[in-house]
């Protein structure tokens, strides 16, 4: 780990303004996946702001729904009991993620700002976009097996590990920020993380500085909430794909995919197509897939993932 200053801040005006003022500047919380690629050499800020002390770790009932401080831990978030009763979707997926010691640790702006990635990003002796931007990518060609099916681009197929981000998706969550200057806004889930295109080392819609202070849920919309994650091992693996769905008495629903893209993967203008039979909706939101030799499987895994969910009596 190379040599970094360290501060830390005392409103979330001064943690934007400390990190917008240095370029090489981070902001660090639970530090879960920020500290790993520290050791490795991948991420090697040479300042960090600790944002621990900031008066961002409640959640709290806010225009109908729920107001999520951005350093609510996954643990915490997930045991609330409102969350449990009216957005159980976010529950669930929160605790099918990482490990009963991460969720303690990690938080929910730190969550959704994880690097989406694959395991040649953590090989620092091959070429990745994501790393060093016009490098290449060294698993276009390579082993595949766990790595996106869509929405990808020749400069990189690495997928977004989150399980709480699919679950925030499903729900139309917002992410609420304030930037250096003092000014606040409001980003839709939908627009917060990036498709990789030309510039995969780009994951998120925030400007350098700008601070995740709290995450906003609407109103509930009831509905039969699930979270299903199929992975290679019981627990502490990623999603070889996921599904967060909400399921209404009308057979309409909202659905977001894990494990399959670049980021959390909802196509709303496919979901009336269910009406029509789950193979016709997945024509529709999977438009386009273009997996690998050693994923394509993953597109049948996922259309069979939404028979057992909206049809557990049947199977693909």
């Amino acid at each position: 780990m190379k040599a970094f200053s360290f501060e830390r801040a005392r409103t979330p005006a001064e943690a934007a303004a400390a990190v917008a003022g240095r370029p090489d500047a981070k902001f660090i919380a639970g530090g879960t996946n920020l500290l790993d690629l520290m050791k490795l050499q991948i991420e090697a800020p040479g300042h960090l702001v600790d944002v621990n002390p900031l008066a961002l770790d409640r959640i709290e009932a806010a225009e109908g729904g729920l107001r999520i401080g951005a350093l609510v831990r996954n643990a915490d978030l997930a045991s609330d009991a409102r969350v449990r009763k009216d957005y159980p979707v976010l529950s669930r997926a929160l605790l099918a993620g990482a490990s009963g010691q991460l969720r303690n640790r990690a938080t929910t702006a730190g969550n959704l700002l994880q690097r989406t990635r694959c395991p040649y990003f953590y090989d620092t002796a091959q070429p990745c976009n994501k790393r060093q931007p016009g490098s290449g990518c060294s698993a276009i060609g390579g082993v595949t097996r766990s790595l996106a099916v869509i929405g990808t681009s020749p400069a990189c197929i690495a997928n977004h590990p989150s399980d709480m981000a699919v679950a925030m998706r499903v729900l139309d969550a917002q992410v609420e920020t304030v930037k250096p200057d003092g000014q606040v806004r409001r980003i839709p889930i939908a627009d917060f993380h990036k498709l990789p295109g030309d510039t995969p080392h780009i994951d998120h819609a925030l400007a350098h500085g700008e601070l995740i202070t709290s995450v906003l849920l609407p109103p509930p919309v009831g509905g039969t909430q699930v979270y299903r994650k199929v992975r290679d091992r019981a627990s502490y693996a990623f999603a070889l794909v996921s599904l967060a769905a909400i399921v209404q008495r009308d057979g309409s629903a909202r659905l977001a995919f894990g494990g399959v893209a670049h980021k959390p993967w909802r196509i709303e203008s496919a979901e009336p197509q269910l009406s029509r039979g789950v193979h016709t909706y997945f024509s529709q939101a999977f438009k386009g897939a273009s997996p690998q030799q050693d994923n394509a499987f993953k597109l049948k895994l996922a259309e069979r993932l939404l028979v057992d969910v909206l049809h557990p009596d049947r199977r693909a």
